[in-house]
């Protein structure tokens, strides 16, 4: 079985800079275009994870999820994940800390596989002008309709209940911006002092470093508590879900 490699991350020195010994402009990157398996029966082989980046996207909300996520392929027995970076189109993504990285798939440019985990971290404008994208919030509802998991981080749920995909669900967001999220979405039943809440198919957590928490709470829903702590092992976690502040949905 093939899975996608690791995104292309590209360092602002290199993208700024001559190499030693040079001179002249750099030279512009070569477009690289993930492989991605488009896996469309329902009994295939992956879960189809994807991580929905856009400039100003927060590093830690993005790349918790994804290390816990990648590591499944490492795992044997069990239905591993692919996963893989959407953004609008092929541009390089900037992060609010700097980093720059190539999106695998554009949601605008990109026949999408189906996508059957969907990520959403948290970004700079989550608060105001995202909210306001309706090609984004469309490719979140499009999404909603055959994913089997909609999650967030931190201000992630703001972009989901603006596209209206947490109107009768219970959910979280960073703690701060409780008190926002309630304000902008009154009809919402958002909850604080949790970690994160998981109702339905819908699984939002206050974010941070604790975005780990909620990736691993979901593999675990998926795999077991034996492979959730192989994955946290491998990532000097110490996991126990007992002990982390949640709430879930039957």
């Amino acid at each position: 079985m093939h899975y996608l490699v690791l995104p292309l991350l590209l360092s602002l020195t290199a993208c700024s800079s001559n190499e030693p010994g040079t001179s002249g402009p750099a030279q512009k990157m070569p477009e690289i275009k993930a492989e991605i398996q488009d896996f469309s029966d329902p009994d295939q082989q992956v879960y189809n994870v994807a991580l929905l980046i856009m400039d100003g996207v927060y590093n830690t909300e993005l790349t918790a999820p994804y290390d816990i996520f990648q590591h499944t392929i490492f795992r044997e027995g069990i239905r591993p994940m692919q996963t893989f970076m959407v953004a609008e189109d092929h541009d390089v993504v900037t992060t609010f800390e700097g980093m720059r990285i190539l999106p695998d798939l554009g949601y605008l440019t990109d026949s999408l596989p189906r996508i059957d985990i969907l990520v959403v971290p948290s970004a700079e404008h989550h608060l105001d002008t995202d909210l306001e994208n309706e090609a984004l919030l469309d490719f979140i509802r499009r999404t909603d309709r055959e994913a089997l998991f909609m999650t967030s981080h931190c201000d992630g749920a703001f972009v989901l209940a603006a596209a209206g995909v947490l109107d009768g669900r219970t959910s979280t967001t960073f703690p701060s911006d409780i008190d926002k999220m309630r304000a902008r979405f009154p009809h919402l039943d958002v909850r604080k002092d949790v970690l994160f809440v998981h109702d339905g198919k819908y699984i939002t957590s206050a974010g941070g470093a604790k975005s780990f928490e909620a990736a691993l709470y979901l593999a675990e829903h998926l795999y077991g508590d034996s492979i959730a702590r192989s994955l946290a092992g491998g990532l000097v976690i110490d996991w126990k879900l007992e002990e982390v502040p949640h709430i879930v949905i039957e």
